[in-house]
């Protein structure tokens, strides 16, 4: 169902000044973003560079405050696409939507503990206090009990003492020695190693580890069959400047450091560290094995999240990944 008037205004008022908009000569893209989230390095990349007009595009960042201001945004057509995960999409096309999905990245988070900590691997964490970033769906942590079940036998659901929340509040949690771990997202996991955390396991290992051999892009470019049928000129000069970019922030260093203030890295550690995820994360091929390996993971989250997390659905929606994108 698309989201009422009132819903989309409270979700544009969300944003700080409502929204920037980069102007350009081309064919248009708007895509919905949080100011210092990780799409917008490559969106800035790609402004800076001009990457968009080479490629005959008008890129349009439209700045959001919450993710799920962003969400709402794309449903009620305030903008052409937003960052989100391919198992929203999925469950979205299983009720009858048309969201499609083109990856962004393979970085997903990490569990890290202080480098004092006896914890060295997830079979320790039983009786611990274990931060969880977001909530008791996020993908990490069913992908966390998921290897915790199959490699150790342990329910952690049932085996630690759970803490869920924002990354920055869990980071001071955790550096206050009221927590003994802390699940959470890639670009806090990269802060947290900075500052002198042990990474005790990264979610991409994890899933490694369940059999999923390929890398599976959890967070991703989405947006509407329709859209892309109505504007495939400049969705695919989109998705050339975008892996232009790409290229750039692979093997750019002195790029980091003009990037370095959008980050939010507090000192050039941090700055290395979300160098370093970052550039391990960047999906260097996407096609059948992944795709596949993608389906592997949906029974593994299904299995655990539920119906509350795929709804009805037994399997991922077709039509959930473009089939315009491969690489």
């Amino acid at each position: 169902m698309r989201p009422d008037r009132r819903a989309l205004l409270l979700a544009l008022a969300s944003a700080p000044l409502a929204f920037r908009v980069a102007q350009a000569a081309g064919a248009p893209v708007r895509i919905g973003v949080l100011r210092f989230g990780t799409v917008s390095w490559e969106l800035e990349v790609i402004r800076r560079h001009g990457l968009d007009r080479a490629q005959g595009v008008a890129l349009q960042p439209v700045e959001f405050a919450a993710a799920q201001a962003t969400q709402v945004a794309l449903q009620a057509g305030a903008v052409d696409m937003v960052a989100l995960d391919w198992l929203w999409v999925s469950r979205q096309r299983s009720d009858g939507a048309d969201w499609t999905f083109v990856p962004f990245s393979n970085a997903v988070g990490g569990l890290v503990a202080p480098a004092a900590s006896p914890i060295r691997s997830v079979a320790d964490l039983p009786g611990r206090k274990l931060g969880i970033a977001g909530s008791p769906l996020d993908k990490s942590w069913l992908i966390l009990r998921a290897y915790a079940q199959r490699r150790h036998g342990i329910d952690l659901d049932m085996a630690v003492e759970k803490t869920f929340g924002a990354p920055p509040l869990l980071a001071e949690q955790l550096k206050a020695g009221r927590l003994d771990a802390m699940l959470t997202f890639w670009p806090f996991a990269a802060k947290a190693e900075a500052a002198g955390m042990r990474s005790v396991l990264a979610i991409d290992a994890a899933v490694d580890a369940l059999g999923i051999a390929n890398p599976v892009p959890v967070v991703g470019y989405v947006f509407s069959d329709r859209w892309a049928e109505l504007n495939r000129a400049a969705l695919g000069g989109f998705l050339a400047a975008l892996a232009r970019a790409r290229a750039i922030l692979a093997t750019d260093d002195a790029e980091w450091q003009t990037l370095a203030p959008l980050t939010g890295a507090a000192d050039d550690a941090e700055l290395q560290r979300l160098k370093a995820w970052y550039r391990r994360g960047i999906p260097v091929h996407w096609g059948s094995a992944e795709q596949g390996a993608a389906a592997q993971l949906f029974q593994v989250l299904a299995d655990i999240g539920g119906p509350a997390l795929v709804g009805s659905a037994k399997s991922i929606a077709p039509g959930t990944f473009w089939p315009g994108t491969a690489f």
